[in-house]
């Protein structure tokens, strides 16, 4: 059975500009104050940090992602309820039910508050599994992807992820399973590009190239 595992911010759900503020204020009262939207994209990776330093021109100090980390999640949190699911977001949902196949979600957004937020939307039957990140913040997606596909007990070949992030990508590598990008989220469409999986701009386009 085809499974489509979806990543959660910036693809299902549509908060680039609140990530963009948010990371913007990580940065208040560094020599990389002030940073734009525009730069946060071009630096943007996984681990996080590593985009930081980017922006920072040096190394992170002992304890400053700790404190970046913090600014970032308290100016995220008084902004999420300001955005709304993707547009197409809910008709691929129904599109993948529809045709009798399985969905889940894998995000590194914390495990309680991705859970709290596909809640509030309503759309938790969607999916037979919601996976958030216990543990630290920040790392890469592929160790997760590995527990998660394994908890799902699906054929690799079987599983399409769906995410905004190179790091989707390398994810779904990890696993043997394909992978489709969508230009919503943090990265730019020539990064997402640089990793060979297709780049599409619709979540029901990324849909159709898993074969729905």
């Amino acid at each position: 059975m085809r499974h489509i595992v979806w990543d959660w911010n910036g693809t299902l759900f549509d908060d680039r500009d609140i990530v963009l503020n948010a990371s913007a204020a990580a940065f208040l009262g560094t020599e990389a104050e002030g940073v734009t939207g525009a730069e946060i994209m071009a630096a943007y990776t996984r681990p996080v940090w590593v985009g930081y330093e980017r922006l920072l021109g040096r190394p992170l100090r002992e304890g400053e992602w700790e404190r970046m980390d913090e600014l970032f999640h308290a100016s995220y949190e008084s902004l999420v309820s300001t955005a709304p699911l993707t547009a197409d977001a809910l008709a691929a949902l129904d599109l993948v039910t529809g045709a009798g196949r399985s969905q889940s979600i894998l995000s590194m957004a914390r495990h309680d508050h991705l859970s709290s937020l596909v809640g509030g939307f309503g759309i938790g039957e969607y999916f037979t599994r919601v996976d958030g990140l216990v543990g630290a913040p920040g790392g890469g997606k592929a160790e997760h992807m590995i527990r998660h596909a394994g908890v799902l007990g699906i054929d690799p070949s079987d599983l399409t992820v769906i995410g905004d992030a190179a790091d989707d990508a390398v994810a779904a590598a990890a696993v043997g399973a394909r992978a489709v990008l969508y230009t919503g989220g943090m990265q730019r469409r020539e990064d997402l590009e640089r990793t060979g999986a297709p780049v599409v701009d619709s979540l029901l386009e990324a849909l159709s190239l898993a074969g729905f």
